[in-house]
């Protein structure tokens, strides 16, 4: 297995391009593992992911979030600074084709010629990668000759500059508005007279052309290329995608920001051709739960539906469930209570009676940035961090990746030099989703309120509205499936084998009602036993000790790595048909 270095060397060696040479050993290797937008996103797997045979077998490992994958692929965003350079690209661009028809006019002539005889088409002349390269799904790209009004480069310039005029005046509006793509081609077609036909072809065409004119800095033309890949989405999908133009910020109405965003609602769009064109796709993660949910979000008909206990020699995850501090007032994250002093309070007693209890790392996840910023600032007042500074220090994951890494890193030193540490973070940042608190890095985790999602936001809206219209799947549903799949990977964070040990505190009186605790994975709820619900503050340090102390003694390691499936539970899953058939499975 060569590391990214090794291939580094190897290509200076030879005098190869490590890139490419990865790519071409796609075809020999048994095993390809990459991340998720080499299979999903169509502008990337029609280049690196064409050549993988149908009997392939797909593994989508970490799956719970593959339908936000999904429509990040086929989604685009456009801000005011993007069309601006996208305008100084049109300018770059026309300059170029002027000097080019001046030094060779024969180049530009011979690219119309092939346009015109649709030879890109019928695949004699597939004009290389840039044909594949379509950010609409293989299936959907049209197979036919470019249409005659951007054949010539300067039409097509004009055709964009058109386009791009347009654009601009959307994101002038001063108020919210919603549209279907076809609203939008309406508007476009009366008010400059562009046809979805034409804007299909957007992406291709200007492909061609920084072909054509041979310019190798490509980069410099993302601006453009990402309008250009708007309207070949928009040209293309009528149903699924919704376009939203936002012209502030709802949390900073006073700072005008408009962003004109083409929003895919329907992650199955994406997922389909990965369905078609392989007959093995296993899905699976450790908190695909429900598990029901997925197939109709993918819409798609699993062939085997399996979920698997986790096999641990002794009960080493404690999960606990506070829903009021030791003065009994409830706790939660709930909008109206969130900034309740007496609610702040308690959630910081909890941390600094946990701090006093377990020894090194306790890992705290907050609902938002927001919220930790507020809670962190009255905790100050309040000297509750003082008070958690005299057991353990404590550092704060910003939306500075820097920042948080440093931080990370000093977390780490502070656990290793036995002075302990309080890591502070947010369900939906990046230390929920990537970084392991194994050992003695996280003994306890600690979840303040159920992350659920800006409710507000228009484009979570407009899903909601399409699952609910397309798939049946009600808004309060999907929403409290959301916030807990995110809960449930903030928890995983601190078990990460099974000599490993930690306490999970869900801290929020809304867990303990049964549609919440129904959606977190199976391994949780196993462990999650009826004295250890309903707590309040004092009864959780309570526990924690016990569990603390217990898991602390000395124990035969040997038998740590030994419990797989015995031959029996084997037997038994072969006679209920779940090892035989391909498709989904979730772990």
């Amino acid at each position: 297995v060569y590391t990214l270095s090794d291939l580094r060397d190897f290509g200076r060696k030879r005098g190869w391009c490590p890139y490419f040479l990865a790519r071409h050993m796609m075809s020999f290797a048994n095993v390809v593992v990459y991340n998720y937008q080499y299979m999903i996103d169509p502008k990337v797997s029609q280049m690196v992911s064409r050549e993988l045979e149908k009997e392939c077998v797909v593994v989508f490992d970490e799956a719970h979030n593959i339908d936000n994958v999904c429509i990040e692929a086929l989604s685009v965003n456009l801000r005011k600074q993007t069309l601006e350079a996208a305008g100084r690209n049109l300018g770059r661009l026309n300059n170029s084709i002027r000097k080019a028809r001046e030094a060779d006019a024969a180049r530009l002539q011979a690219e119309y010629n092939r346009l015109v005889q649709g030879l890109v088409a019928q695949g004699a002349l597939r004009g290389g990668e840039e044909w594949l390269a379509n950010p609409a799904l293989p299936e959907d790209v049209v197979r036919e000759t470019v249409p005659g009004n951007i054949r010539r480069a300067e039409h097509f310039m004009g055709f964009l500059a058109r386009f791009l005029a347009f654009l601009r005046d959307k994101m002038a509006a001063p108020t919210v508005t919603s549209q279907s793509p076809t609203a939008f081609l309406q508007e476009l077609q009366q008010r400059v007279q562009v046809d979805a036909k034409t804007l299909k072809f957007c992406y291709d065409r200007l492909g061609s052309l920084l072909k054509t004119l041979e310019i190798a800095n490509t980069d410099e033309y993302t601006p453009i290329q990402l309008v250009a890949d708007f309207a070949t989405l928009v040209g293309t999908y009528s149903k699924g995608f919704a376009i939203i133009m936002e012209p502030y910020d709802e949390r900073l109405p006073q700072v005008p920001d408009p962003v004109l965003q083409l929003s895919c609602l329907d992650a199955s769009l994406a997922m389909k051709p990965v369905f078609s064109k392989f007959q093995s796709v296993v899905i699976t993660s450790g908190t695909l739960s429900p598990i029901d949910l997925y197939p109709r979000i993918l819409n798609f008909n699993p062939v085997a539906i399996q979920s698997f206990q986790m096999t641990l020699t002794r009960d080493c995850l404690c999960p606990v469930i506070v829903t009021r501090g030791a003065d009994q007032m409830p706790m939660s994250t709930k909008f109206e209570m969130r900034s309740d002093p007496g609610v702040m309070r308690n959630y910081g007693r909890l941390l600094v009676e946990l701090a006093a209890v377990v020894p090194d790392g306790i890992v705290a996840f907050f609902v938002s940035y927001r919220y930790m910023d507020q809670i962190i600032s009255k905790w100050h007042d309040m000297g509750i961090l003082q008070e958690i500074m005299q057991h353990k220090l404590i550092f704060i994951e910003t939306q500075d990746v820097v920042e948080t890494t440093l931080a990370l890193d000093n977390f780490r030193r502070a656990c290793d030099s036995g002075r302990g540490a309080v890591f502070l973070s947010v369900a939906r940042g990046k230390v929920a989703e990537g970084i392991d608190f194994d050992r003695h890095y996280g003994r306890a985790v600690v979840m303040f309120g159920v992350p659920y999602q800006y409710t507000l936001s228009r484009i979570l809206r407009a899903r909601l509205e399409y699952l609910r219209e397309t798939f049946q799947i009600k808004e309060a549903d999907y929403l409290a499936f959301d916030a807990v799949r995110q809960a449930a990977q903030c928890m995983g964070r601190v078990i990460r084998s099974k000599a490993d040990y930690g306490m999970m505190i869900f801290a929020d009186k809304r867990y303990q009602r049964h549609d919440k605790r129904d959606k977190l994975p199976q391994w949780i709820t196993r462990h999650l036993r009826e004295a250890h619900m309903n707590l309040s503050t004092d009864m959780m340090v309570h526990v924690a000790r016990e569990f603390l102390r217990s898991m602390a003694q000395p124990y035969d390691r040997g038998a740590v790595g030994k419990s797989l499936l015995s031959e029996a539970a084997l037997a038994a899953l072969e006679a209920a048909g779940g090892l035989e058939g391909a498709g989904a499975a979730g772990a």
